[in-house]
């Protein structure tokens, strides 16, 4: 079986991540877009998304890669998707050393009538969101 088209699509966008190439990285994103930040912490619509990716890249010393591991499209109506994968995050620690970090993201595409895949909601945290403190 051949990968989803959304493979292709979030890895475009992963090395647009990892180039902070962040121009090119909204094009990814619907205008009514969420990013979760981190658990409380949501980026809404595409000015607010650049401006968390470019604090994301100061937070890692401009240091953060993201691959994609393995991943689940669930497609529904063939409008929208649900993916669910491993989502694989390097970057410098504070001493310098290499840190690796996977996480069990969740993400819900939408095709608008042009036939592209929009992120709608860009959620790396996945479920572990079930265990933040506090409301979101």
């Amino acid at each position: 079986m051949s990968p989803h088209p959304l493979a292709s699509v979030i890895e475009a966008a992963d090395r647009a991540i990892s180039a902070e190439d962040f121009d090119s990285l909204l094009d990814f994103y619907a205008e009514d877009a969420i990013l979760v930040v981190q658990p409380g912490l949501n980026a809404i619509g595409k000015a607010a998304i650049r401006r968390a990716f470019v604090a994301i890249a100061d937070h890692f010393h401009h240091s953060l890669t993201v691959k994609q591991g393995d991943m689940v499209v669930l497609e529904g109506g063939g409008d929208s998707a649900l993916v669910v994968m491993e989502t694989r995050l390097e970057h410098a620690g504070s001493d310098g050393t290499k840190v690796a970090v996977t996480r069990q993201a969740t993400y819900v595409f939408r095709k608008n009538p042009a036939g592209q895949w929009l992120c709608v909601i860009d959620n790396s945290y996945g479920t572990d969101l079930l265990k933040a403190p506090g409301p979101l």
